[in-house]
């Protein structure tokens, strides 16, 4: 078997930033350090936390400058796969370690934590803008079998906003120092009861918008009282990189600007009448608040609002907001008298039944 070098990537907090900013590189740093310890325990040759910050490349890039000439690797970031256990860590090792072009990930196309075979491949990198298209790239343009973890709901939870600590402290599969930040930096998610409350009532409807799929539809199918209206938009957001996609003739596929139904009708309105529009819709709702930003910014998140602005949102905390349109969209959602739930990927993917189980 070959030698599994396992690489995780993880910003510190700089000097300065926000306190929001910091207490989620805190979490994700406490994060990376027990993934390493986990994967030395079960064999993983080398373990690096790549804590440099490449300024200016992208995550295609600078893997390509990072990946080893023989042997396999593991690659995920710092807040990668929280509730990653012994045995799913343990398959991750085994699968870099083969022989064939094989890869493992937790999702296809959306990758958090991928182990690939024979990783001397991904010197050819193109600079992937993240590294959730890399499974894409090697099914679609290295010729490699990709297979997954399975147990999405579990994995496919990332810690990318503090709201996202919140949510994977609900677990029974959290470990305790992870609920133990969520208590001690006093974070909740936003009108829980409420939303649980609704999911409860069969006479009442419920709104989930953004990078859901069809495993959270049928989860809400079964696990839910109310009626759901579910608007699946701009999934593979992050992951449909036209250099990770060939086309039928093996040319790179185009990109089409990010464009969401709920967005254009705050187009129209603005973003201080969201209540109002949800209200015409359902009894509350859980929004991906990403992507009304790409439908109004574009994809590239350096456009959008800074990240302490978007975590400020995410927790209804309207006052620590600089951004004037998610100000207004924030304040619109606390104040309404329906329940209006804002965050990321994870909120209304993975965490979806974390927040509405009771």
């Amino acid at each position: 078997m070959a030698d599994v070098i396992v690489l995780i990537f993880h910003r510190p907090p700089a000097e300065g930033e926000p306190e929001l900013v910091r207490l989620l590189a805190d979490v994700r740093g406490e994060l990376a350090a027990r993934h390493a310890e986990l994967f030395r325990q079960v064999g993983a040759f080398e373990v690096t936390i790549e804590s440099e910050w490449h300024e200016g490349l992208t995550f295609g890039e600078v893997l390509a400058t990072l990946a080893p000439a023989r042997g396999g690797l593991i690659v995920l970031s710092g807040g990668a796969v929280p509730l990653l256990n012994r045995r799913d860590a343990a398959r991750l090792v085994a699968t870099a370690a083969a022989s064939d072009r094989v890869a493992f990930t937790n999702n296809r196309y959306s990758s958090d934590v991928c182990a690939v075979a024979n990783a001397s491949v991904l010197r050819a990198l193109p600079p992937l803008p993240s590294d959730n298209a890399l499974p894409r790239w090697l099914e679609e343009r290295a010729g490699y079998s990709i297979s997954e973890l399975g147990a999405r709901e579990r994995l496919g939870l990332d810690i990318d906003t503090p709201l996202d600590i919140a949510l994977a402290a609900l677990s029974t599969a959290a470990p305790a120092w992870l609920r133990r930040a969520a208590r001690e930096a006093q974070l909740s998610v936003p009108r829980l009861d409420q939303l649980r409350e609704l999911a409860a009532n069969p006479h009442r409807e419920m709104l989930v918008f953004g990078r859901a799929g069809a495993a959270t539809l049928r989860w809400l199918e079964r696990s839910v009282r109310c009626r759901v209206r579910f608007l699946a938009e701009e999934r593979g957001l992050r992951s449909s990189s036209p250099l990770a996609i060939g086309g039928a003739d093996g040319i790179p596929a185009t990109q089409k600007l990010p464009r969401a139904t709920l967005g254009l009708l705050l187009d129209e309105s603005g973003p201080e009448r969201l209540s109002e529009i949800i209200s015409g819709l359902a009894d509350g709702a859980v929004l991906d608040s990403r992507v009304l930003l790409a439908h109004r910014l574009g994809a590239d998140e350096q456009g959008w609002p800074a990240p302490a602005d978007r975590f400020a949102s995410d927790l209804h905390l309207s006052n620590e907001i600089g951004d004037p349109w998610l100000k207004s969209l924030t304040e619109s959602a606390a104040a309404s008298k329906l329940p209006i739930l804002l965050g990321g990927h994870s909120l209304v993917g993975p965490g979806i039944p974390l927040l509405l189980r009771r």
